[in-house]
């Protein structure tokens, strides 16, 4: 069975976190927020000023002209309610704005061009909506890249069966072609990954030495087939590296990799290491391909069996393919 075949029984969807209510009620706030805000910038543009005493602008035009700005937003809102997924950039934007703006602000009160107390109205126009902003766009990024149907495939398997079901990119299921050897078998996420760059780095290193002890090196990527072919080139991993494509997860489910959570993707931990592999160490980084919330992994077989295993506590973690591969039953 090819590794993108889908089973008859299989149930389509999922129920989608999209739907919360909390999301669409926080848009709709920020929403009527925002144009309400807008309305007393424009309708009383010297009001605020009195009311945090500070010196009036000599052109109050201006601060009308943001008072529209703001309120053009808050129909933005309104609109990202209604499909948070589809009109998530509005979402995006809008963070941006109150991330920058109190930046602004900072600058500006520090160099005495602002009172202080002008911090009371980025209270509420900005940091209150950090937290739910952050948290719906990451909802919607989890829910897009989520393979819904094809994750479902491999929950129930056995890693045998998965062996069994899903095949490498030139049609060999993998129970065929692990049969009467030794496998490393190496899951990452996929080529745009800097941590799964860094990886393929370390097997260009330790390939000679797989090969010596008669060990086949098998990765299994989330991209589809070809993908990854520039980086396997880039790292002289040959043409006897068997390679598997498994956007729809169902490898990964079977030998017990699933999405990680929120700290074992955007921890400070993954960050600092984040920045160290792709900077300092010049694997950089590239485009999101796949479900960017799967877990990687390394198992060692012999004969289609499990016989050592390093399962990621986070995306930046950093296995020692060749102590794992010199461990034996």
């Amino acid at each position: 069975m090819r590794s993108n075949s889908i089973p008859e029984n299989s149930t389509r969807g999922r129920n989608s976190t999209i739907d919360s209510v909390w999301i669409r009620a926080t848009l709709r706030l920020a929403g009527v927020y925002n144009v309400v805000f807008g309305l007393w910038a424009v309708l009383f543009p010297l009001s605020i000023f009195q009311w945090l005493r500070v010196e009036a602008p000599n052109y109050p035009s201006l601060w009308q002209c943001i008072g529209m700005i703001v309120g053009v937003y808050g129909i933005g809102y309104w609109i990202a309610a209604r499909d948070p997924v589809r009109y998530w950039p509005l979402v995006l934007v809008g963070l941006l704005g109150k991330l920058f703006g109190p930046i602004g602000f900072v600058l500006t009160a520090w160099r005495g061009e602002l009172p202080w107390t002008w911090g009371y109205v980025l209270l509420a126009n900005d940091l209150v909506w950090w937290i739910p902003f952050a948290a719906i766009l990451y909802m919607v990024f989890r829910e897009q890249t989520d393979p819904k149907v094809e994750q479902q495939i491999g929950e129930t398997w056995t890693y045998q069966d998965g062996l069994r079901n899903v095949a490498d990119e030139r049609g060999r299921t993998l129970a065929d072609l692990f049969a009467n050897r030794k496998v490393l078998l190496v899951f990452v996420r996929h080529s745009g990954c800097t941590f799964c760059r860094e990886a393929l780095k370390q097997l260009q290193t330790i390939k000679p030495k797989l090969d010596a002890s008669n060990i086949t090196l098998a990765v299994v990527h989330l991209g589809p087939p070809g993908d990854p072919d520039r980086f396997f080139q880039r790292y002289a991993l040959g043409e006897d590296v068997i390679r598997v494509s498994n956007p729809e997860c169902s490898l990964f489910r079977a030998f017990g990799l699933m999405r990680g959570r929120f700290r074992q993707l955007f921890g400070l931990p993954v960050w600092f290491r984040g920045f160290k592999s792709a900077i300092l160490a010049g694997n950089g980084f590239g485009k999101l391909v796949g479900d960017g919330f799967q877990m990687p992994g390394a198992f060692l077989l012999d004969n289609g069996k499990i016989i050592a295993e390093h399962r990621h506590k986070n995306a930046a973690d950093e296995p020692d393919y060749w102590q794992l591969a010199c461990k034996v039953q």
